[in-house]
């Protein structure tokens, strides 16, 4: 029997990054909603009002009704349980699906006949019904679709994107069976103003999220390769893509760094997926191939551009503007631009990273890199625009520069006149 629409339902969502909380509290406004997340200070400082992922203003964390907790047990009695954990790879490049399975470990424990487990957090197609299900029947000792249900939601958060947010980004929904698909379906539907697509099956929903960054990851990896061919023939990129872009069906993709948890992952379950069943992916892989070497690409030229002013290259310094993995977002997870400082470092060139949106502890754990707070204290041979935050565009980068300083732009956006290169 499965739980009934109404605002006495009780909803648990495990983990509260930049998915899970703005899910949460939008809940929160109709059902009973307990948010958890095991890591203590995450949850200290959501109840401080303070969100370090600037999903959601100190504002709507205090006037919400939505419960904070890191003890699990504040979970017990829910209806519905969703789980919104990161999946990353690890260093091989493979799905690491290690914290999907602990919250799967988590709910199994307390899971009762009628609950329903929604997976929000990416995935390869296959991944809900073969891996984490049993873990659920197993700690449970329940039976999956007959005394609990499963479906699976694919997140679309765009972070540091104010106009895409969740209410006004479609909706895909299923479920493993039809009823239960139609409830799910129902429930999203009554948090999201732009509407559901609910999909035939929860492979369906799992294979639609997967391609949906892989073909963001392909199209900028053309016009990265684009920018490679188009250095060596010494055209601008921007200028070439302006062009091209005037043609009303032209798809206006730019070329960077593609790192982060999205674009630069999720390519990688579904060709894992596809070389588990014995077909090797080239289109993916061969994207994946080009935007990774962007980084390397970048100090090469920056380093080139260094010689032709006869700037000495060891000992020099180095600004690096943005270590995020987007603008305007704070995260840093899977930045390309932790790739960039480390080759620069190899050259002998001491470089300095300055962003402003980026927790200096965070940097300092996973990158052991010290964030400067003055970008005018030291002179600079080399200052990289590695990411476009809002704040950087008003630097006037032309009175930082001397006559032995290269400015290169790896986003295109600063004024033409300052830069020595761009991609």
């Amino acid at each position: 029997m499965l739980p009934k629409l109404t605002p006495d339902l009780k909803i648990g969502v495990i983990g509260l990054g930049y998915v899970g909380l703005p899910l949460a509290l939008a809940f929160s406004e109709k059902y009973e909603v307990i948010g958890y997340d095991l890591d203590e200070g995450r949850i200290s400082s959501l109840h401080n009002g303070c969100d370090l992922t600037l999903q959601v203003s100190e504002d709507d964390l205090k006037k919400s009704k939505l419960i904070l907790s890191s003890d699990f047990n504040d979970l017990l009695g829910c209806e519905v349980y969703i789980i919104t954990v990161p999946t990353p790879v690890d260093e091989n490049k493979k799905p690491d699906i290690s914290s999907l399975l602990q919250a799967s470990e988590t709910v199994g424990n307390m899971l009762k006949e009628g609950d329903i487990v929604i997976y929000e957090s990416t995935v390869y197609p296959g991944c809900t019904e073969e891996d984490c299900v049993p873990v659920l029947e197993k700690e449970s000792g329940l039976n999956y679709n007959l005394d609990f249900f499963c479906a699976y939601s694919p997140e679309r958060v765009s972070p540091g994107d104010p106009v895409h947010t969740l209410r006004n980004i479609v909706k895909v929904t299923s479920g493993s069976n039809p009823e239960t698909a139609d409830f799910v379906d129902k429930l999203y539907s009554s948090i999201i103003d732009a509407g559901t697509h609910k999909a035939s099956s929860i492979k369906i929903a799992e294979a639609s999220k997967a391609i949906e960054n892989a073909q963001r990851d392909i199209n900028i990896s053309f016009v990265n390769e684009l920018a490679l061919i188009f250095d060596k023939m010494e055209i601008d990129t921007k200028e070439v893509l302006d062009a091209a872009a005037t043609k009303w069906n032209f798809l206006n993709f730019k070329p960077g760094l593609v790192g982060g948890h999205c674009i630069g992952v999720d390519p990688y379950y579904l060709s894992f997926k596809a070389e588990s069943l014995g077909y090797h992916p080239r289109v993916i892989l061969s994207g994946r191939y080009v935007n990774d070497q962007m980084a390397s690409f970048v100090v090469n030229k920056c380093v080139k551009l260094m010689v032709k002013k006869n700037i000495q290259i060891m000992g020099s310094r180095a600004l690096m503007m943005g270590i995020t993995f987007k603008e305007n977002c704070p995260d840093i997870r899977n930045s390309k631009v932790i790739d960039i400082v480390s080759e620069l470092k190899q050259f002998g060139i001491d470089v300095d990273v300055y962003d402003p949106l980026a927790e200096k502890e965070q940097v300092s754990t996973h990158y052991d890199i010290s964030l400067i707070t003055d970008i005018y204290k030291q002179k600079y041979q080399l200052i990289i625009l590695a990411v476009a935050h809002n704040e950087f565009l008003s630097i006037d980068f032309g009175k930082m520069k001397n006559f032995d300083t290269i400015l290169f732009d790896t986003r295109a956006v600063l004024n033409r006149e300052w830069v020595d290169g761009r991609l």
